[in-house]
């Protein structure tokens, strides 16, 4: 039996246990809470992985980016592109959760342990509260906006120390390694946290609960489609002049392996092919690029975190102001940066964003069941953002083979 659970994939389960869940909620009514308890103990074990997987995921991928000073112009242009679009993506999640309001007609009452947000717009005190007192304090509490600065420093710490260095980037690296296994391990709860929490939700709610979530996917739909459509052929028009459509054709395989595997990391040989062979990308602009893009470019992830958001607020009626907002923004496009290239990723590191802007947890439970389909076209999002990066810096540098990037014999 073991066996055959294991056999089917993560989604399928998740995506049946909502199904389930649903079912099973609708059948059993009010009493379905009854097995609450299930997605909260869900819920817990999410919160115990935020904390130590932001500070090895962050530390391993400015580690990744190499020795700071013989990064030059290459690293430097790739990681202010991708930081912009990063930023103009969880933006985009943000106005599209604002004005069309995913999550409108489903009210859910607040967890017990939930504690409200009294925080008003100061941006004094939002410099100063990037910058932790006490680290192991920061940790213990589980407050990650300082703890995105430590871990930003640590690392570009280890790159400056040259040689005496390396055996901590490969701790980190490790480090970064066993919280994914970490991971995975605790996703295997999420069939049964999300049909605990679907069931309550529908048994309590009815089926009122479930147009919001179709709102959502649609929403993460639409919002990468912007993505794909809007910001990256900017990209290459302001930085390039090459024709938009070269470039969509170039890159299709690797959207296609991406958006079946949702994973940045399993695409990633493709997107290199494609990138050299189709694009006239140098293979050294390329792998650099791509491989850099591959941990910290999340355009689809950072945006979903923002609609992801005002979807959870508005659900639980939470109320967000402007603070929320730019926290939201700014720990949205730094936890895309700490996301890992694999399926599911982004669930966890919603956590980061709702507990620095006071979302309950349990946004994420509701999500879950939804989001390897919302993950997909995600992925597909973000390695098109590596590709349009590596050929606007692989054109800046001279670095690009203009005739077979307009070629049609695409391989």
């Amino acid at each position: 039996m073991t066996k055959i659970w294991f056999a089917i994939p993560l989604w399928q389960r998740v995506v049946a246990a909502l199904l389930l869940g649903v079912i099973t909620g609708l059948a059993w009514g009010p009493e379905a809470e009854s097995i609450k308890w299930i997605g909260d103990l869900f819920i817990k074990a999410i919160k115990m992985l935020v904390v130590p997987l932001i500070f090895f995921s962050l530390v391993a991928g400015v580690c990744a980016i190499g020795d700071l000073r013989k990064l030059g112009a290459v690293g430097g242009r790739s990681l202010l592109l991708f930081m912009v679009t990063g930023a103009i993506s969880v933006g985009l999640g943000l106005g599209l959760g604002t004005v069309l309001q995913p999550g409108a007609g489903l009210s859910i009452p607040l967890p017990d342990s939930f504690t409200p947000s009294t925080e008003t717009f100061d941006p004094t005190d939002m410099i100063l509260r990037f910058v932790p007192e006490n680290v192991i304090d920061v940790m213990a509490t589980g407050d990650v906006l300082p703890l995105i600065t430590f871990a930003i420093l640590f690392g570009i710490g280890i790159l400056l120390a040259g040689e005496a260095g390396l055996p901590m980037v490969k701790a980190m690296d490790s480090g970064a390694i066993i919280m994914q296994k970490m991971t995975l391990i605790v996703m295997e709860l999420t069939p049964f946290g999300v049909f605990a929490l679907m069931a309550w939700v529908a048994g309590t709610f009815g089926t009122d609960a479930l147009l919001p979530l179709a709102k959502v996917v649609g929403l993460n739909y639409f919002g990468c489609a912007l993505i794909i459509v809007l910001v990256y052929p900017a990209i290459i028009k302001l930085f390039t002049k090459l024709p938009i459509l070269d470039f969509f054709r170039g890159i299709l395989d690797a959207q296609a392996v991406a958006y079946s595997t949702a994973s940045s990391n399993a695409t990633l040989p493709v997107s290199m092919r494609c990138t050299q062979r189709n694009l006239g990308v140098s293979r050294s602009v390329s792998s650099f690029v791509l491989s850099l893009g591959a941990t910290i470019n999340m355009n689809g992830t950072a945006m979903y975190m923002g609609l992801a958001s005002l979807f959870g607020a508005q659900v639980f009626g939470v109320e967000l102001g402007v603070t929320e907002y730019l926290l939201i923004a700014i720990t949205g496009t730094i936890g895309a940066v700490g996301a890992a290239g694999v399926p599911g990723s982004g669930l966890i590191m919603m956590g980061l964003v709702f507990g620095v802007a006071g979302i309950p947890m349990e946004t994420i439970a509701l999500v879950a069941g939804i989001d390897r389909i919302m993950d997909m076209m995600r992925t597909m999002t973000n390695i098109t953002g590596d590709a349009a990066v590596a050929v606007a810096v692989g054109h800046m540098m001279g670095e690009i083979d203009v005739e077979e990037y307009e070629s049609d014999d695409d391989v």
